[in-house]
């Protein structure tokens, strides 16, 4: 029984970190296009963080579906 919660709060890690990186993904998007979260940063910082946003939600993703 023990396996059981481990591996249900294993899955929503994993589901929480890809909600929390689609967050920001979609903050840096806007920010890229309106200057409004952020008060317009420079685009290259935008960039990265979008990257590194979108690096994250892939290994969520990726590490959800090798529990399955």
């Amino acid at each position: 029984m023990q396996a059981v919660k481990g591996l249900s709060m294993e899955k929503w890690l994993c589901w929480g970190s890809m909600g929390v990186a689609g967050l920001l993904a979609l903050l840096f998007l806007l920010d890229m296009f309106t200057d409004f979260p952020f008060g317009g940063i420079p685009k290259a910082v935008s960039i990265v963080s979008l990257l590194a946003s979108a690096l994250v939600l892939y290994l969520g993703w990726d590490a959800y579906r090798e529990l399955r």
